[in-house]
């Protein structure tokens, strides 16, 4: 496959209340299929890039970074048994029964330590049994699960400050080779933790002119693991409030999404604004809370929207 990645986010908190959102996220991506060439330590068909955000909300302050290496000489690499990914010192890796996650990434201004347990959580396959297809193109598909609910707790770095944290982990694997059809120019992308147990996750493609497509879709997990499928016809989600980037992009971080069939009527807003990803691929990923008839916390991802 051409690309994979695994995705974290969460919001966490300290004993006295201060939140913090955050992603981390590995990917893999392929040069060329196959093997290299030749027995040469540094060549390689694969690059991995590294992408490390925190979300200050009490000071509304968003601090991103990323990384590159080459699937060469150790510098990157990923394994199975017991798992491990890695980019240089970032890391995600799991023991041997994949029972609990450990997290370690960081730079001179932000870093993460944490601890994710993995056992407390549904595996939920997105799509038809894991298969996500997102448009009518064959092959125009990923393979995607998630573990929508990892108690979480470790310390999070902010210059030289440093903050002991609890909370939830969302996590997305996925691997495909071929992410968007000629006619999709991005996706909106929400997982959301809800109070009373239920999680969901749901991503709106996106055509050239901005319109939702057919193959939208999502999950909603109940508070038992059981799933419910979630079609373009099921959800209304319409933006409510919008936020420029000092790029000149223009981002929707407020929505209104029903879902009539389970009895929801939510509003998710960005916990602060500005949670952008001025990266080599720009985007908007951050934080958010949702209100309505439910309440809980979760994370946004709005891609496609810069030129």
């Amino acid at each position: 496959y051409a690309i994979e990645w695994w995705y974290l986010t969460g919001n966490l908190q300290t004993d006295s209340g201060r939140r913090f959102g955050y992603q981390f996220t590995l990917f893999r991506v392929g040069l060329r299929p196959g093997e290299p060439d030749s027995d040469s330590a540094w060549r390689t068909r694969q690059v991995y890039m590294g992408h490390l955000a925190i979300s200050d909300a009490d000071e509304a302050r968003h601090h991103s970074a990323e990384r590159f290496a080459r699937a060469a000489a150790g510098l990157a690499g990923s394994q199975i048994v017991p798992f491990a990914v890695w980019l240089g010192p970032w890391s995600l890796q799991a023991d041997r029964a994949f029972d609990s996650l450990k997290v370690e990434a960081g730079t001179d201004v932000i870093g993460l330590q944490l601890q994710l347990q993995a056992s407390a959580s549904p595996r939920v396959l997105q799509g038809d049994r894991g298969l996500s297809r997102k448009s009518a193109t064959p092959g125009n598909a990923s393979y995607y699960y998630s573990l929508t609910r990892l108690p979480t707790r470790g310390e999070l770095r902010i210059g030289e400050a440093r903050y002991t944290v609890t909370g939830h982990s969302w996590m997305d694997r996925e691997w495909s080779s071929s992410a968007l059809n000629r006619n999709q120019v991005g996706w909106d992308w929400f997982a959301l933790q809800l109070e009373d147990g239920h999680d969901l996750m749901y991503y709106r493609m996106r055509d050239l002119q901005g319109r939702a497509q057919a193959f939208s879709s999502g999950t909603l997990v109940l508070p038992d693991g059981s799933t419910k499928s979630l079609s373009h016809e099921s959800v209304e989600l319409t933006p409510v409030r919008y936020w420029r980037s000092d790029r000149g992009t223009r981002y929707p971080v407020a929505w209104r999404m029903a879902v009539p069939d389970h009895g929801m009527d939510l509003l998710i807003e960005a916990a602060f604004d500005d949670q952008h990803m001025p990266l080599t691929v720009e985007y908007w990923e951050g934080a958010v809370d949702v209100s309505g008839n439910r309440r809980g916390v979760g994370y946004l991802e709005l891609s496609g929207y810069s030129r």
